[in-house]
């Protein structure tokens, strides 16, 4: 009942922040040139819009995307508005293992630092489909993808942390949907079965193990002593290129439903918040929302269904790329 209250008045919380906050609020004053950050999906919706506030706040940006024409063009836009912004494109297929592995040999090949890493791209509501490695899609490219992504990044945000002394961040993008998923919360043996697949509970699925991925990673982090935090967001309802397979069905709802959707530089606020505000420091294996923490689900909170989620990964990763 609270997080309506907030959604419809744009009540602030205890970060000073609240439903009504845009992006560009929540990191006003803060300048973070000394740091580098991978944005996936960083050239389209919330992504953009939190590459163009990132870049703003002078980060060096690296978007990651499928779609390099539609990146280039996203990167043409945000010079213009700002002749200073340091952002560069790498091509990223995250529904591709193959792909996952060949960007992150591209990116360490160039030798810069990682201090965040803001797992933003996604898939939502899709028809059942498989990806080219064999897997569901929305598990593939919101989860598996992503999964393997922030693993191989790992060693390079260690080094970062370690030669810089700056908090690294990780920020996985979730979403409320994590509530509306399958009985067990993973299908763990029918992952990639026709049989019982919705599409809205796969999508809930794959938020899930977004929240699952970044708790875990969280608590190994913590027990490595490393200087990295792991956190998780839920951006709001927000009109975007996301919902695709979906838009007709969004379209009628959000007549009556019109007073919890955000706009993009809203949408984008709660990403920026987590990625740069100094008041998250040392703040790991939490989910936020509208800028502020929140409780997720029950499945969400399950350490283990979280540690079972990280291994099926990562068996299901080597078997695919035969390591």
């Amino acid at each position: 009942m609270v997080g309506v209250i907030s959604l419809v008045t744009g009540m602030i919380g205890p970060s000073g922040f609240g439903s009504a906050s845009t992006a560009e609020q929540v990191t006003e004053g803060i300048d973070a040139a000394n740091l580098t950050a991978i944005i996936t999906g960083g050239a389209s919706g919330i992504g953009l819009e939190t590459t163009r506030v990132l870049a703003l706040r002078k980060v060096h940006v690296i978007i990651a995307v499928r779609n390099m024409v539609s990146a280039k063009e996203a990167k043409q836009r945000i010079l213009e508005e700002n002749e200073s912004a340091r952002v560069d494109i790498m091509k990223l297929d995250l529904c591709s293992l193959n792909s996952v592995t060949s960007f992150v040999d591209n990116f360490i090949a160039l030798d810069l630092p990682l201090n965040i890493l803001i797992n933003n791209a996604g898939v939502m509501f899709c028809p059942f489909e498989l990806s080219e490695d064999g897997i569901e899609m929305q598990f593939a490219t919101n989860h598996l993808g992503h999964f393997l992504l922030t693993n191989l990044l790992l060693e390079k945000m260690k080094q970062t942390a370690q030669a810089t002394g700056i908090e690294g961040r990780i920020i996985n993008l979730s979403s409320i949907a994590h509530n509306y998923t399958y009985i067990k919360g993973i299908r763990f043996n029918k992952i990639n079965e026709r049989k019982g697949y919705g599409n809205k509970k796969a999508y809930g699925q794959s938020k899930l193990a977004n929240i699952l991925h970044t708790n875990e990673l969280s608590r190994r982090l913590q027990e490595e002593g490393v200087n990295i935090t792991a956190n998780s967001v839920h951006p709001g309802v927000i009109m975007t290129p996301l919902m695709r397979h979906s838009s007709y069905l969004m379209h009628f709802l959000k007549i009556f439903t019109f007073y919890i959707w955000k706009n993009v530089p809203q949408g984008a606020a709660t990403t920026c918040y987590v990625a740069l505000h100094p008041n998250v420091k040392g703040v790991t294996g939490k989910y936020f929302v509208d800028c502020n923490l929140c409780k997720p689900s029950a499945h969400a909170k399950n350490k283990h269904l979280a540690k079972k989620l990280w291994d099926f990964s990562n068996e299901l990763i080597k078997s695919i790329l035969k390591v």
